[in-house]
Formats: C-alpha cells, sequence, structure tokens
C-alpha cells in the first residue's frame, strides 16, 4: 500500500509517523518511509532549496516545478520500486500538498497542477492518505514551539487557513482520505490510526 500523511503546520504528522511505524513493524509488514520533498539525493537537495529562507525566494512557477522535479525522482528512485516489491510506502506528503500549499495557498491554478500531476505521477496516487485536521492558529502555536520555522512556515495565518481549506476540499470528494483530528490527545489520534489501520494489517498483505 502507498500511504500518505498530510496536514498543516503542527499537526502531529512526525509523531503519528513514529506510531504507523511500531504497527507495521508488530505486524511484521515490509516497508519504507520517505518524505516529499526529499526522499532522494536530489529531492533533498531541492528540499533545502525550497525551505530556506536564504537568497531571494522562488517565484511560485518555480517553487511548484521544483516539487514535481523532486517528486518525478522520488516516484523513479523510491516509491514505484518499493512498491513493486511489495512494500507498504509510508511518505509524508505527496501531491495534495502540492495542492493545498501551491494551490490553495499561493493561488497557483489547480488545473495546471493537475497537469504536472498527470505528466509526473502516470496514474500513481496513494491508496490511503492519512490527513491531520488542525486550526492553523493551534497548529501554528505548537510549530513554534518545536524549531527554528522555515520559509514556509514563516508564512501568514491566512495562508494556513487556505491551505487547510483545500485539504479539506480535496478530502471531500475523494474516498482515499480519512480525516484524523490532529487537536485531540496524542492518545485519542493514536486510537484513531489503530481504527482505520488495523483491518488493513489484519487482511490480506
Amino acid at each position: 500500500m502507498f500511504v500518505t500523511l498530510e496536514g498543516g503546520e503542527g499537526a502531529g504528522k512526525s509523531t503519528s509517523r513514529d506510531f504507523i511505524v511500531s504497527l507495521l513493524e508488530a505486524y511484521s509488514i515490509p516497508f519504507i518511509q520517505t518524505r516529499e520533498p526529499g526522499g532522494t539525493p536530489i529531492g533533498e537537495a531541492l528540499r533545502e532549496l525550497l525551505l530556506s529562507k536564504e537568497g531571494t525566494a522562488p517565484s511560485v512557477t518555480t517553487e511548484l516545478l521544483m516539487v514535481f522535479a523532486a517528486r518525478a525522482q522520488h516516484l523513479h528512485e523510491v516509491i514505484e520500486p518499493a512498491l513493486r516489491e511489495g512494500k507498504w510506502v509510508l511518505c509524508d506528503r505527496f501531491t495534495d500538498a502540492t495542492y493545498a500549499y501551491q494551490g490553495y495557498g499561493r493561488g497557483f491554478d489547480l488545473r495546471e497542477i493537475e497537469a504536472l500531476e498527470t505528466l509526473v505521477q502516470r496514474g500513481r496516487h496513494p491508496d490511503l492518505t492519512l490527513l491531520f485536521d488542525i486550526d492553523p492558529q493551534l497548529g501554528m502555536a505548537r510549530a513554534t514551539q518545536r524549531a527554528e520555522l522555515d520559509r514556509f512556515e514563516e508564512e501568514e495565518l491566512a495562508f494556513f487557513e487556505r491551505v487547510r481549506e483545500g485539504y479539506l476540499s480535496r478530502a471531500e470528494f475523494d474516498s482515499r482520505f480519512k480525516i484524523i483530528d490532529a487537536s485531540r490527545s496524542i492518545d485519542d489520534v493514536q486510537d484513531a490510526l489503530q481504527a482505520i489501520l488495523l483491518p488493513l494489517l489484519d487482511g490480506p498483505s
């Protein structure tokens, strides 16, 4: 299965990812974990450029093309080979983040994002997307406590409200999404994850 974790800043994706990893290990499911942008040497180099606050910020078009360039290499080098080998792929962010951040957040034409998605992914989509939903104000309050903010995290609150709107809009029309209330306690979030994942882990691998 190809499983993606999505959500705004401070939604607790990293903590939840670690919990999902523990479940996969407990059930002896072969898997890899990866992230976007990143996941390959080329992708990680592009990630550093995208998140850095030094120098001139890329234009919206440049940012979008960098994201999809990293994704193309990620699919070719990591995701597709792992799926062919019968492994689960657990990925922190994928194309839904591009629609949410560059589309809704930055205001880029969604049809042009869709055209790049078709070109790069050639029909590959996640089997399951776990959307960790949180009020942006609470999420940013959490994010500011954990580490220095990157270029995206320094955007205004209105940007993250648009990002949340983008995620929820996509989830409304696609059954692969499972929305998890990330404002709840860690125990509650983990209970929700177990309810979603255990039936998949108990079934045929």
